[in-house]
C-alpha cells in the first residue's frame, strides 16, 4: 500500500496547490490569504477533532505550547505563500517552495552535521535552479512574458515580490522543518501534529474574526469553494504522507514519489490554468525538482 499513499499524497498536496492558487490568485481580493487560512483551519481543526476524540490521540497545553514555535514558522510560511500565489506563476512558485529541503540540509550542515556527497550535490542543484529560475523571471523580455500568458487564466507582470515571497516561503518552511526534527524528539509526532492543527484552527478563527468583523469583508460561497477543496487536499496528503511512509521497509522509495509533487504542480498548471513558460524557466525547473527529489531520497 505504500506506493498507493505515496501517489495519493503527491496527487493531494498538488491538488492542494492548484486549488490554493485558484483560491488565492484574484489581487482585487486583498484578504484572500486570511480567508484560505480560515479554510485550512476549519477543515485541520474538524481533523485534530477526529483524532483526539475517535483515535484517542491525548493533547494538552503545555504540547500544544511547546510545539507553537513551530507550529507558528508553518503557518506563517503557508500564509505568505498564499499571498505569493497572487503575483506569480503556480509552475514557478510551487518548486521554488518545495526547495526548502535544501536549505535544511544547509542548516544542518551549519550546526555540524555530515551528509554524503549525493546529498551536497542535491543542494547544489537546487540552489543553482531557484537562483536560474529567478534570474530567469527578472531578465524575461516583457513582449515575450505578455505572449506567453496570451491564454493563461491569470496575467502576471514582472514584480520583485512574485520571487521573494515564495524564498522567504522557503526559508520559513525550512526553519520550521528544522525546529520539527528537534522538537519532535521528545513530542510524539501524532500528538504534535493534532497540536499543528489546533494551532491552526485558532489562526483560521482569529483570520475570520478579523476578515469579517474587523474589515467588514463578506464571504461569497463560490469564490471561497476552491479554497476549502484545497484545505482539503492538503489534509488528506499529510494523512496520506503519514502512512506511505510507515511502511519502513519501502521510505526510500516512497519519498522521492511524495517530493515530487512540484512537478505535478507544474503539470496541472499548465493543463487547468493554460499556464506557459519558457525553455528557459522549464530547464531551471527540472534541475531544481532533481535535486529535491534526491534530497527526498536520502531524507528517508
Amino acid at each position: 500500500m505504500w506506493f498507493w499513499f505515496s501517489v495519493i499524497a503527491l496527487i493531494c498536496w498538488s491538488g492542494s496547490d492548484l486549488f490554493s492558487k485558484i483560491g488565492c490568485a484574484d489581487k482585487s481580493d486583498r484578504y484572500s490569504h486570511f480567508k484560505m487560512v480560515t479554510a485550512v483551519g476549519v477543515v485541520m481543526g474538524i481533523h485534530a477533532l477526529y483524532e483526539i476524540f475517535v483515535s484517542g490521540v491525548p493533547i494538552d497545553l503545555p504540547s500544544l505550547l511547546k510545539y507553537l514555535p513551530v507550529s507558528a514558522l508553518y503557518i506563517l510560511s503557508m500564509t505568505i505563500g498564499y499571498v505569493g500565489l497572487r503575483y506569480i506563476e503556480l509552475s514557478v512558485s510551487s518548486p521554488i517552495c518545495n526547495s526548502s529541503g535544501a536549505l535544511v540540509a544547509l542548516l544542518c550542515i551549519i550546526t555540524g552535521d555530515r551528509l554524503q556527497v549525493p546529498q551536497y550535490v542535491a543542494v547544489g542543484l537546487v540552489c543553482v535552479g531557484v537562483i536560474g529560475l529567478g534570474f530567469v523571471e527578472a531578465k524575461e523580455d516583457d513582449e515575450l512574458r505578455t505572449l506567453r500568458q496570451e491564454k493563461a487564466n491569470y496575467k502576471y507582470s514582472k514584480s520583485a515580490l512574485a520571487i521573494i515571497l515564495p524564498l522567504i516561503y522557503c526559508v520559513l518552511d525550512a526553519l520550521g522543518t528544522f525546529a520539527d526534527s528537534i522538537v519532535l524528539e521528545t513530542l510524539d509526532e501524532d500528538v504534535a501534529n493534532v497540536a499543528y492543527e489546533l494551532t491552526f484552527l485558532a489562526c483560521g478563527f482569529a483570520s475570520f474574526i478579523f476578515v469579517k468583523f474587523i474589515k467588514k469583508q463578506k464571504f461569497f460561497p463560490k469564490k471561497e469553494a476552491p479554497k476549502y477543496v484545497g484545505a482539503i487536499f492538503e489534509t488528506a496528503g499529510q494523512f496520506a504522507y503519514i502512512y506511505a511512509l510507515a511502511d519502513e521497509a519501502h521510505v526510500a522509495m516512497a519519498a522521492p514519489i511524495i517530493s515530487a509533487y512540484c512537478v505535478a504542480s507544474v503539470v496541472w498548471g499548465r493543463i487547468f490554468l493554460k499556464e506557459k513558460l519558457s525553455i528557459k524557466h522549464y530547464i531551471t525547473i527540472a534541475v531544481a525538482v532533481v535535486g529535491i527529489v534526491i534530497l527526498g531520497l536520502y531524507d528517508a
